[in-house]
């Protein structure tokens, strides 16, 4: 099973996009998850420093600039998703990395109390 250490500046981004109120509350994350076609699009136009930053979680052993490095996505590309960041935290319970658990766990309570 890969091992993960938590994105801290893919945390940092997510904090100021919470707090700049660019989320999503409710969304069904599965379907607006961003794919293969999104990931390349996106790659297309910014560099992998910006793609790691939607992901909360970095693959320890993938090489930089891949796909394979970066995990537990937490928006569109454009806007932090609730519903992503429950997905990730679950993600995080499920497989034991319970830094990421914590950390998704956080920004939720964050973006719980920025939308009260």
């Amino acid at each position: 099973m890969a091992t993960y250490t938590v994105n801290q500046a893919a945390v940092r981004r997510c904090r100021e996009l919470i707090e700049a109120r660019q989320y999503v509350l409710d969304s069904n994350w599965g379907d607006v998850q961003p794919g293969a076609e999104e990931q390349n699009a996106f790659l297309g136009r910014h560099d992998w420093t910006d793609y790691a930053a939607w992901h909360l979680g970095l693959t320890e052993g993938a090489a930089d600039g891949t796909k394979a490095r970066c995990a537990f996505v937490y928006g569109d590309f454009r806007r932090v998703h609730r519903t992503a960041l429950i997905a990730c935290r679950y993600r995080a319970t499920e497989w034991r990395h319970k830094e990421v658990e914590l950390a998704a766990h956080e920004l939720i309570q964050l973006i719980d109390s920025t939308s009260a």
